[in-house]
Parts: structure tokens; C-alpha cells; sequence
């Protein structure tokens, strides 16, 4: 059986407190039948798969962002390219990591040279973006085992920026970037909030 979580998307017109992401969870036989298999195809045909995910081959449908995860997105991709390029790393956007049986997709990531590829092993820093009730802390474990050096998860809700580092298989709180000259204060102060 395979399973297929995914995410409803909030309404605006819904109040801030019911506002809040719903994850439905649907086990599926392998293969699945031909009306999923043609809701998928339709998925990728709109571009509506970009975000998702697979968790151990289970498969996590994941809607495009809120406009202020979007925001901070695109501001990030500019405070982070000079340091990275400076550095030597090189800035990239949505990304996999892992292989195609069991990957995350990262709002962002700086990465060391090497090989391209649809899929790659690691990164040297993830940054995800957190929305209403998604996956970020619970992706913590799977960057470890991919040996990501860094992670960077910033919350636009409460306007906070945490910078991890990995230290004997786990993440560590640090305030500031081993790789590249920037803290996680610092940082926090240059975006302008949505």
C-alpha cells in the first residue's frame, strides 16, 4: 500500500484562527488505480507538484505557498546570494534532496560544488520557510542523515529566524552561520516582514 497525505489550503475570507492547514491522510494500493494515477498527471501537467514530497515512498501533497511565505522566500534568495558566492557556495532555489524514493524539497539551499542532478545527496544549508502546520521540524532528522550541515527555518507568523547546526548527528542552535558571515539576529533584522 502506498499513502498519500496532503494539505488542504486556507481560505483569506476564513478567520485567523480557523485558518489553519488540515492534513488528510489516504493509503492507496500499489499501483494506484487509474483515476489517482490521472489526478496526479493533471498535478504535474498545472505545475501543482512542485512543493511535493517523498517520505519513505509516501508521497506528501503540498500546495504553493502563502503570499508571505513567498515574500520572505524571495527576500532570502537575495540576503543569502553575496554571502553564499562569497563563500564559495552556490545559492539555489526549491531543490530535492535525497532520492527519488524518499526526498525533501527545501524552500531554499546553498551548496558546495559538485555534480547536477534532479536528485542530490545533501547540502551544505536548507532553508524552510515555515507555513500553518507544516512538516519543517519533523524533516529535522532526515537533513541529519543527509548531513546538512545547516539549517535555516524562519517563520514569518512570529518574525523569528532559527539557525541550526549539525553536532554529532542532531541540530544545535547557533547565532551564527559557520559558512557564511551572517547570524541568525542579524539576518532577522534585514528582512522586511511581511
Amino acid at each position: 500500500m502506498n499513502r498519500v497525505e496532503g494539505h488542504a489550503h486556507p481560505t483569506e475570507s476564513r478567520p485567523a484562527a480557523a485558518a489553519t492547514l488540515q492534513t488528510m491522510r489516504t493509503l492507496l494500493p500499489d499501483p494506484p488505480p487509474p483515476e489517482i494515477e490521472a489526478f496526479l498527471e493533471r498535478r504535474k501537467r498545472r505545475g501543482l507538484d512542485h512543493h511535493d514530497e517523498v517520505w519513505d515512498g509516501i508521497l506528501h501533497m503540498t500546495p504553493a505557498p502563502h503570499e508571505r511565505h513567498a515574500d520572505v522566500q524571495h527576500q532570502l534568495a537575495v540576503l543569502l546570494d553575496a554571502p553564499a558566492r562569497h563563500a564559495d557556495l552556490r545559492p539555489r532555489g526549491e531543490l530535492n534532496i535525497g532520492d527519488a524514493n524518499d526526498f525533501r524539497v527545501p524552500d531554499a539551499a546553498l551548496l558546495r560544488a559538485g555534480p547536477p542532478g534532479l536528485y542530490l545527496p545533501t547540502a551544505a544549508l536548507v532553508v524552510e520557510i515555515l507555513s500553518p502546520d507544516d512538516e519543517t521540524w519533523q524533516k529535522l532528522p532526515f537533513y541529519a542523515a543527509h548531513h546538512v550541515d545547516e539549517l535555516l527555518i524562519v517563520n514569518p507568523e512570529t518574525r523569528s529566524v532559527d539557525w541550526l547546526a549539525l553536532s554529532d548527528g542532531s541540530y544545535e542552535p547557533i547565532e551564527r552561520s559557520r559558512l557564511i558571515d551572517l547570524g541568525a539576529a542579524e539576518l532577522r533584522e534585514q528582512i522586511d516582514w511581511p
